[in-house]
């Protein structure tokens, strides 16, 4: 064992440092599509933050360059290690410390999943509201990327449901950042900085979340509409109509037809609707009144067939359950349909179907093909791109991020940009903004140890 090796043992212990042939495949990458496995040289297991101080310490006295990892559930290579560097896995930090009724807030180690989380919050009666598709990441991993999912029309992403932090900087100081207070204003709000910093300003070591009272009751309205157009037009409607929905999904016939085969979903949609179907709008709703929310399914389901739908169909219990677990899992019946690439570019919400439509565009002008869904109530596009030749595709992706930029959106909007978009964020971002960032992370980790590639070059 080399001395690097040896010291960092001493640190975790040795059953917690992986070196060699004892680091498995799964420690070399995360879920990007496009991201080439990389093995680095260690793989350290931390339990405390005074650990995690230690390796930081160490990899910056030594330039090892170091990459933190949750579940490895990203899907834009933001987990993916440095070859030669140090992968810092928190799967040991992984307890929910505290749950406090009075405050409505949990305290959580990073490596904490979502299942987890929701099993000890529903013994409260509480919930942490972000759920971003795959309830096996982390909230260390959420953290890093600002991660949304399809409840952020209502409850926002990780950054509104993120009070505070406690986080390890690479020169091995730790630092507290917010509490269980729910505004602050002293000084730069540092736990805002570190959220969807993807690991290279600072390694989280313990989260405070907001939670909210759960909901005893919840209904989904299922709705196909013929055209993009007409799904876009019901969604600011949906929005104002007073009904509060929890969810507002937007699915193409593509995915829908897909998620429905991968998950052995009966939406008793009748054939002749279904192949006139372009897209389909999925709308949750929640009460602790459950006449409240069967009548305001009613209600929403009258409204949509005003405003366009060729049907609406109300789910309820089980049903509405695996509809939205379905739509959860999306990235995968994504994969085993061939898709080469994702997008998930966000713009101002009225401007999805002019988007959609330009973006179908730049495809077919290429030889290639988009398909879709997304957080319609909040104007996050989850596009897969399906395109083989690498060159094509490079050209495609950064014609269509152009044409979100364009239109006021942002390249990413809760995957991040990792290893898979850094490259785009760098062509196409105010050239101004990306010096500022430059010299946060200078301030930050001035011997540049922290995920190296991903935000820079």
């Amino acid at each position: 064992m080399g001395d690097g090796a040896t010291r960092l043992a001493e640190i975790v212990g040795q059953r917690n440092l992986l070196v060699g042939d004892a680091i498995s495949e799964a420690y070399t990458h995360d879920e990007a599509l496009t991201a080439t496995p990389q093995k680095p040289a260690y793989v350290a297991k931390p339990a405390t933050p005074d650990e995690v101080a230690e390796l930081l310490t160490f990899a910056t006295e030594h330039g090892v360059p170091v990459t933190a990892r949750g579940s490895g559930c990203g899907v834009s290579g933001a987990a993916q290690p440095v070859e030669g560097g140090l992968l810092v896995s928190f799967e040991r930090m992984n307890a929910v410390l505290e749950v406090d009724a009075d405050n409505h807030v949990a305290v959580v180690q990073p490596g904490v999943t979502l299942t987890q989380l929701d099993a000890e919050t529903a013994e409260a009666g509480l919930s942490y509201t972000v759920y971003p598709g795959e309830l096996s990441s982390s909230i260390g991993g959420n953290v890093g990327t600002n991660a949304g999912g399809m409840r952020a029309v209502k409850y926002g992403v990780t950054r509104h449901n993120v009070l505070g932090l406690q986080a390890v900087l690479p020169t091995g100081e730790i630092i507290r950042t917010g509490g269980k207070i729910s505004k602050i204003s002293s000084g730069y709000d540092l736990t805002q900085l570190i959220v969807g910093s993807e690991g290279t300003l600072a390694l989280v070591t313990e989260v405070i979340v907001k939670l909210v009272p759960r909901p005893a009751y919840g209904a989904t309205v299922l709705a196909p509409f013929g055209g993009l157009d007409q799904v876009m037009a019901a969604v600011p409607k949906i929005i104002s109509s007073g009904l509060g929905p929890t969810i507002v999904e937007y699915i193409d016939n593509v995915l829908m037809a897909a998620i429905a085969s991968r998950e052995k979903l009966e939406l008793g949609v009748p054939d002749t609707i279904r192949e006139s179907s372009e897209a389909y709008l999925v709308v949750a709703l929640e009460n602790n009144d459950g006449d409240r929310v069967h009548e305001d399914a009613e209600k929403l389901a009258a409204l949509l067939d005003e405003w366009g739908a060729l049907d609406a169909y109300i789910l309820e219990g089980s049903a509405a359950r695996k509809l939205i677990k379905a739509r959860e899992n999306t990235f995968w019946a994504a994969k085993e349909i061939g898709v080469d690439d994702l997008i998930d570019v966000v713009i101002p919400r009225a401007s999805m179907p002019q988007f959609f439509r330009k973006a179908h565009d730049l495809a077919l002008a290429e030889g290639a093909a988009i398909s879709g869904c997304g957080h319609a109530g909040d104007g996050n596009v989850h596009g897969v791109i399906f395109c083989k030749d690498p060159d094509v595709r490079k050209k495609l992706l950064t014609d269509i991020f152009a044409l979100g930029m364009k239109m006021g959106g942002a390249i990413s909007g809760e995957h991040g940009l990792g290893r898979a978009k850094t490259s785009y964020f760098l062509e196409l971002e105010d050239q101004a903004k990306i010096a500022l960032m430059r010299r946060i992370k200078q301030s930050f980790d001035p011997a540049g140890i922290l995920n190296p590639g991903v935000l820079f070059a």
